[in-house]
């Protein structure tokens, strides 16, 4: 699926238009360039993000329950502690970005691209992903308990601590994963791509979790 990687390389760059004011809730954002701004503590529940674009935000302990991003582009973006529940993204790119304890239970992302992020801490437990490809990032404690993944690739990331409980898995591809440690649910990966080194590296874990005992 691939990512642009430069603002001026967006289908709709021509047409981005700066916005500094703080963003309010349920309201419609369409071909914004948000550049460098702090949104330190902002609610914007039920905001729509249309053509957009955010680059060098600050967002910390704010609110985007239930918002909407279609065809968005963030980079270089730091999210701290963020609401984010019952999101919907489609066709995102999320480059070079910071994401800690951002809490997206319940969203749903398809055609999303995470590209070179450090993730940390990410509440997907619930979530639909279709089509999502986390490409080059480091993730810790990932939580997808309870998720719904098709199609979604772990192209060069580290997958550190992550949570599977009760998952549902479709064409899930670990293979390019530079590391796989799963802290609960192997026994739902069923549906998941390994390659031989991972399998051999899950093998205790997938032991516990079906109650086989080896000596």
């Amino acid at each position: 699926m691939g990512a642009v990687q430069k603002i001026d390389e967006l289908a709709y760059a021509a047409y981005l238009q700066a916005h500094a004011e703080p963003l309010e809730p349920d309201a419609n954002y369409t071909e914004v360039h948000l550049d460098g701004v702090d949104l330190g503590g902002v609610d914007a529940a039920h905001a729509r993000f249309i053509e957009s674009a955010f680059e060098g935000v600050t967002f910390t302990e704010g609110n985007l329950d239930h918002c909407r991003f279609n065809d968005v582009w963030v980079s270089r973006n730091r999210w701290v502690g963020v609401k984010a529940a019952e999101t919907e993204w489609l066709d995102v790119s999320v480059l070079d970005s910071v994401l800690a304890g951002v809490q997206a239970y319940g969203s749903r992302l398809r055609r999303v691209v995470f590209q070179r992020c450090k993730i940390d801490s990410l509440n997907l437990r619930g979530a639909t992903l279709v089509d999502v490809e986390f490409d080059g990032c480091e993730l810790n404690e990932l939580d997808c308990a309870g998720a719904t993944l098709t199609n979604v690739t772990f192209a060069g990331s580290a997958v550190k601590r992550a949570r599977f409980s009760g998952v549902k898995l479709k064409k899930v591809d670990f293979r390019g994963a530079r590391e796989l440690d799963v802290a609960d649910g192997a026994d739902a990966l069923r549906g998941a791509i390994v390659d031989e080194r991972q399998l051999l590296e899950l093998a205790p874990v997938l032991a516990a979790a079906l109650g086989i005992e080896v000596k």
